[in-house]
């Protein structure tokens, strides 16, 4: 999912959407047809720093690919707050788009409702193949042993990024590879005025990208591998509590950061008032709030010992945006042309470029643009220490429930009450009870 953005959420009962019979797009023959040839609508997730800046990335592409196939593209920049409701109210009310963003971890939710066209291998092969595609970014498109309900449109990753000169100014020499090391960067950094490392204390997505990590590297998930919610595992809990703790015992979080949700920690990055920051390619928002390239540095999200990889030294979730169709499109073939046009490797450089982000096509990824220092963390992680978050139906719901604990968790180390293992169990099995019978 992308880093310019609020959390997801909102009061969807998503376990009422997946019993309902799924009609985006709005054919009535629940099939797909090809009643409209001339027009498509599109739903693009906010990536810019604005939705004005969304615009005046993809229009000229869209003006493109209509002077390339005779389609209109009726394009609809959706903000993060609405994107996830507008989408599970177009599953049941049929008045949808044709094509549509989805936050990658969102696939197998939205796979269960039946409202995505399934992505078999016939229509890989009408865009070039499933091998054109990166293989950690189609881990994140659907529960595992169905066809993908997406496409990879834009990859990213987490990585670590450091002010230079604050950590200069505090007689550090490189960026910290562990979180013991983290702690202590921190604690010279404070020594001479400036905070630690940011965070977003309130946007519950962000919230479950961390404690997620945390918790690969204590050796636990948050699900069986049936899919059962497992929140109150000892390794969750002591996951959970470990991340809470950068604020509530080793204080290099500012307490302020419990209460942001809309991306204020880049912002105190790019301004020079924070050294660290924990986020997925930032690099096109850091510089367009004025922050050059050479004035930080990016380095691999810290792990418990040791270097990134796979198993305990993950340090990302796998972070992307995904491209879907609603299967009842009244332009199905125009959909399956649109989604080859925006995956074909001139719009991946083109679009990957605008955005910061890495190409989910292999090929495309070859591009100088995408061989500088920060790209190449970013693509090393995807590629070795990333893992995708929990393909269960589940999963909106895992979001909002454990990422709301692990709010209330920051808030009360922001008022000075103390953050325990206990009081982390209790949050976490709180969470584990909203969540769906199975």
């Amino acid at each position: 999912m992308r880093s310019i953005r609020a959390a997801a959420t909102g009061a969807v009962t998503l376990s009422l959407v997946l019993a309902a019979t799924a009609c985006g797009g709005g054919s009535s023959s629940g099939g797909g047809s090809d009643d409209s040839p001339k027009t498509l609508t599109y739903w693009a997730s906010n990536q810019g720093a604005s939705i004005a800046v969304d615009k005046q990335v993809l229009q000229p592409e869209l003006d493109k690919f209509q002077k390339q196939t005779g389609i209109t593209v009726k394009l609809e920049v959706v903000p993060w707050t609405d994107l996830l409701n507008r989408i599970l109210t177009a599953t049941t009310s049929g008045q949808g788009p044709d094509v549509l963003n989805i936050g990658n971890s969102w696939s197998a939710s939205l796979q269960a409702t039946g409202a995505l066209l399934p992505w078999d291998t016939k229509n890989f092969a009408r865009i070039g193949g499933r091998d054109r595609f990166v293989d950690s970014a189609l881990g994140s498109t659907g529960a595992q042993g169905k066809d993908p309900a997406a496409v990879p449109l834009y990859s990213m990753a987490y990585a670590l990024y450091y002010n230079k000169k604050i950590f200069a100014d505090a007689g550090i020499a490189k960026p910290p590879a562990t979180w013991d090391e983290l702690v202590a960067d921190g604690k010279k950094i404070q020594a001479k005025g400036k905070s630690a490392l940011g965070a977003e204390g309130s946007n519950l997505a962000e919230n479950i990208h961390h404690v997620f990590v945390f918790a690969k590297q204590h050796g636990a998930d948050f699900f069986t591998a049936d899919g059962t919610p497992d929140f109150t595992d000892p390794k969750v809990v002591d996951a959970v509590k470990s991340y809470v703790d950068l604020m509530a015992k080793d204080k290099v979080i500012p307490v302020g950061d419990a209460e942001y949700a809309q991306n204020q920690s880049v912002s105190d990055f790019a301004k020079g008032k924070q050294a660290m920051l924990l986020w997925q390619s930032a690099s096109a928002n850091l510089k367009s709030q004025g922050m050059g390239a050479d004035a930080y540095g990016i380095a691999p999200v810290p792990v418990i010992s040791g270097t990134p990889g796979t198993g305990t030294q993950v340090d990302s979730m796998v972070a992307g945006i995904n491209l879907a169709v609603f299967k009842n499109t009244h332009n199905l073939d125009g959909a399956t042309k649109f989604v080859k046009f925006m995956t074909s490797d001139d719009e991946q450089k083109i679009l990957n470029k605008a955005y910061g982000t890495i190409p989910s096509v292999k090929s495309a990824q070859g591009d100088p643009a995408f061989g500088t220092p920060d790209t190449t963390v970013l693509k090393n992680t995807l590629a070795t220490s990333a893992a995708a978050l929990p393909q269960v139906a589940s999963e909106s719901q895992f979001e909002t429930a454990v990422g709301t604990a692990v709010k209330d968790l920051f808030a009360d180390a922001a008022a000075g009450r103390a953050v325990t293992t206990d009081s982390v169990k209790a949050a976490l099995r709180k969470a584990q009870q909203q969540m769906p019978a199975a």
